[in-house]
């Protein structure tokens, strides 16, 4: 049976059942989801966490969903077990207050037991195992009662395999597995912690205790019942495939083979021949369909976050089929066939294929350069390693070259074998532990910060949704439903105290969608509170963050929530002045050219998209006179509500990363089609009223992401007024006209280059003209001429020099010129040390790692030339001093 059948028959087990209920299907929300625990989407319930949180009412009882998945923890053990996949996506049904145990088990093992024909998965019920938490005696009894199993058949394993929690304070609560049993060549008879024998592909988690404290997953602290029980399960796509076709590991699935057997075209190699090879072809074939689907729903790489998790995983994919023997570029061959596979479910990859092109080019092309450079470096260490008489390539320059140039540690382990050299293997292993922790403790301090939404929620569940009056008005009465301060309910607010306030109706826009919040005052009999930020902690719940500006605020009676009116104008054409950049960028670049996020505040915007090189000055041009022109043009702004599915065939444009209401979204519309954006934000109602956009700069915020910044209405006007003032004191300066300026001004340039150059070889020569008195003052220690000295008001760069110079003209006898200047209250050092010097021992690197100490420095280098430099410019002549012992001990 087809992985796509297979996602089928689920759906429609869920979508069409008639003794439970009809379950709604949610198509898979994106990989990227701003959650403050995530980088990415890892479980198929986690578009579903604020409706077991309790941060927002869930719009329907039931659910069934397909997600798209990506875990990172065990990048490494990927191809070398059966249950190790980067990619997956996790089949899942999902109770918000409706049926509880007895329905979910009897949802799973008809479609688990039911025949093939019938539209089950036909699994044998001999083979079958359920699994429940020790001592949940209730499910064993539903087990029994559903399946007809024995009790022998019914597994019981402790929490730290069948309890569930979010490791948040939330809800949580035991599980229920079915395992299948594969035969003894996996395992012992029921040693249910085989893994590979027993294997679990359903875990149903029934959702019914409350958490309150929790240190990891199972162990918890449980303060009484769900006020309403949950429902989440979670099947395994990838394994039920794999168990359905008769394959003994996720890799060799219809949807994932494909590229194994692309790359064995390409390499020459067979999967199946060995164990080292077949490793590789797995990581290949699991990295490339990663790194897809994260390309395709607008991750780019870089060196922090998701981008280097998206970096390691193409990385790797390009390393291991260098190991397979292929050289040329490998991600313009195999993405396509992964992305055919998989296309047939995710039609985005088909048509976003041009961007996910040129994104996994670029990345690879610079990695082919990054081995190029890293294989300097290793050959660099290698020699120094060498010459140091060791055999042994330390860990900290092993991790050095993975951590800073990218470069593999199977491709270090492999070059320094080849230079007879080992690798010390445990010092690398535990800097990258020590790595790895300092992550997790960065991750732990976030889940610390997961913030506590109870009050909010509380009040939310009081009075109801806020009447959010933002696009209608700018003002209303309204009445104080709640006052807070630091989280907490209070009475009153003092003179210049900083508070929160929640509102029956407000018309504050609240921070979203890349708008900044309204400013604005709410006055009250007898004072005013100043806004000084708007958000929206849960859905539905408008928050307003106030200072006290007159009065004492009790929060009751009546109060006047009045918009900052210029406030409102300015963030409206910014807000419009960023649909209008992004269409404009389009039109120049091409509809790949797409947005992956924005700010705008009154005047301003900021604009990030996909793009893997700077747009020159005339596409930056190009791009302003587009969007002017629609200005001028004065398109209609218009927005209207449908359907997601409904708004994407209109051909609106949905943010990367960006969840949207299941039944309804709202679309902003700027000249028609020209520009058709899903967005919650405050726009002009024609284009002209933007009044005019500068773009002011574009530049990389990142691998793969631009920037364009530009200023809107009077911002940009009065930006323009700056410049032309700028424009006419360079007129007065220079007595000439405007259109001659960047003539004059290029022209003014060239001359002072010319006059430093000539500067600069004056300099030279006259340094160069001390050298031979510089050079008479050697003196002899152990048979080498030895020259240390102070060079007063010389920089690194003329010692450089000048040191040079001096240890040419001692001739071929063993010598060794060591300077010191100190230019700038900064030291200078530089040694400089003939092939003779160094056949006795001296060293210019050792000689610069002992001296530049002395003047509150460091410093190294080749053993002809280093240098170093310093702080401490009163201990020169201190270290000048040193140089003789220096020289003698060596």
């Amino acid at each position: 049976m087809s992985t796509a059948e297979i996602r089928r028959r689920f759906t429609a087990h869920f979508a069409e059942n008639t003794e439970i209920g009809e379950h709604t299907v949610v198509p898979s929300a994106s990989l990227l989801l701003d959650d403050p625990n995530l980088l990415f989407v890892n479980a198929g319930m986690v578009p579903f966490k604020p409706y077991f949180l309790g941060q927002a009412t869930p719009p329907y009882q039931r659910a069934t969903s397909v997600q798209k998945c990506i875990r990172t923890p065990d990048i490494e053990e990927v191809g070398k077990t059966t249950r190790h996949g980067t990619f997956f996506e996790m089949c899942g049904n999902f109770s918000f207050g409706d049926y509880f145990k007895e329905g979910a088990i009897t949802l799973a093992w008809e479609l688990v037991t039911k025949s093939v024909a019938d539209g089950g998965f036909g699994f044998d019920e001999s083979v079958l195992y359920p699994s429940v938490l020790n001592g949940d005696e209730e499910a064993v009894a539903l087990w029994k009662k559903i399946s007809g199993l024995p009790d022998d058949r019914i597994v019981r394993l402790p929490p730290s395999e069948n309890y569930w929690s979010m490791g948040v304070p939330g809800p949580g609560g035991p599980c229920s597995e079915i395992l299948i049993d594969r035969g003894p060549e996996f395992g012992a008879d029921r040693d249910w912690d085989a893994g590979d024998r027993y294997l679990e592909f359903w875990n149903l988690v029934f959702m019914q205790d409350n958490v309150v404290a929790a240190r990891s997953k199972y162990d918890v602290d449980i303060d009484g019942p769900l006020a309403q029980t949950g429902i989440d399960t979670g099947l395994g796509l990838e394994r039920v495939a794999y168990l359905m076709q008769g394959k003994s590991n996720m890799y060799e699935t219809d949807v994932v083979f494909p590229v194994i057997e692309k790359a064995m075209e390409l390499t020459g190699k067979k999967y199946g021949a060995s164990y080292e090879d077949d490793v590789r072809f797995r990581v290949v074939a699991d990295h490339v369909r990663s790194s897809l689907m994260l390309i395709s729903d607008g991750v780019t790489p870089g060196n922090e976050g998701r981008g280097y998790v998206l970096r390691r995983l193409m990385r790797r994919a390009i390393r291991n089929m260098r190991l397979l023997g292929y050289e040329d570029p490998a991600m313009p061959e195999l993405l396509p066939v992964s992305r055919d596979k998989m296309g047939e479910t995710y039609t985005e990859l088909l048509s976003g294929w041009d961007r996910i092109k040129r994104v996994a080019d670029s990345e690879e092309e610079a990695f082919r350069k990054t081995l190029a450079a890293g294989t300097q470096i290793f050959d660099l260490a290698a020699t120094e390693v060498k010459s140091s008489g060791s055999t042994t390539f330390t860990g900290a320059k092993a991790f050095q070259l993975h951590d800073t140039y990218g470069f593999p540690i199977d491709l270090t382990l492999e070059m320094a074998a080849e230079a007879g050299l080992e690798v010390d293997e445990a010092g690398f292993r535990g800097l990258m532990t020590e790595q790895r922790e300092r992550a997790k403790a960065d991750a732990r301090a976030k889940k610390g910060q997961h913030a506590d939404l109870s009050v909010y929620r509380g009040i939310l569940d009081a009075n109801g949704p806020t009447d959010w009056q933002a696009y209608t008005t700018l003002e209303t009465e309204s009445k104080p439903l709640a006052l807070l301060k630091e989280g907490k309910a209070v009475d009153v607010l003092g003179p210049e105290e900083i508070g929160e306030i929640v509102l029956d109706r407000t018309p504050f826009y609240a921070e979203s969608g890349g708008q900044s919040a309204d400013a604005g005052i709410i006055e009250f009999d007898g004072g005013r509170l100043e806004v000084v930020d708007v958000q929206r902690p849960v859905k539905g719940l408008v928050v307003h963050q106030v200072r006290v500006v007159d009065g004492e605020f009790h929060g009751n009676g009546l109060v006047h929530a009045q918009v900052d009116k210029e406030w409102r104008i300015g963030a409206r054409q910014a807000h419009s002045g960023t649909h209008v950049v992004h269409a404009a960028l389009r039109e120049v670049l091409g509809p790949t050219a797409l947005q992956s996020g924005s700010f705008n505040r009154p005047g301003y915007l900021r604009l990030d998209y996909g793009w893997t090189k700077g747009l020159t000055p005339e596409q930056m041009h190009e791009i302003e006179e587009v969007s002017n022109n629609a200005l001028r043009a004065d398109l209609p702004v218009s927005w209207d509500y449908m359907t997601l599915s409904e708004a994407k065939e209109w051909g609106a444009i949905a943010l990367f990363g960006e969840t949207y209401d299941d039944s309804k979204v709202r679309v902003v519309e700027i000249g028609g089609p020209w520009s058709r954006e899903l967005c919650g934000g405050t726009h002009v109602d024609h284009s002209a009223q933007i009044g005019t956009i500068v773009v002011t700069s574009e530049a990389s915020v990142g691998s793969g992401n631009r920037r364009i910044e530009a200023y809107t209405g009077v911002e940009g006007f009065n930006y323009l007024a700056r410049e032309r003032d700028v424009v006419s004191e360079l007129n007065l300066l220079l007595k000439s006209k405007s259109d001659d300026v960047v003539g004059r001004v290029s022209d003014l340039m060239e001359r002072l280059k010319a006059a430093e150059k000539e500067i600069a070889r004056a300099r030279t020569a006259q340094l160069l003209a001390s050298g031979g008195s510089i050079a008479a003052s050697a003196v002899d220690v152990n048979g080498v001429q030895v020259v240390a000295q102070r060079v007063p008001g010389v920089g690194g760069g003329d010692a450089r020099t000048l040191a040079q110079d001096v240890r040419s003209r001692l001739g071929d006898a063993p010598a060794a010129v060591v300077l010191f200047g100190d230019a700038d209250d900064k030291v200078a050092v530089v040694a400089a040390v003939n092939p003779a010097g160094i056949a006795q021992g001296v060293k210019a690197g050792d000689l610069i790692k002992e001296l530049a100490p002395v003047v509150g420095g460091r410093g190294g280098g080749k053993p002809d030339f280093a240098q170093g430099g310093g702080t401490e410019v009163g201990r020169i002549d201190e270290a000048v001093a040193k140089v003789k012992s220096l020289v003698a001990g060596a």
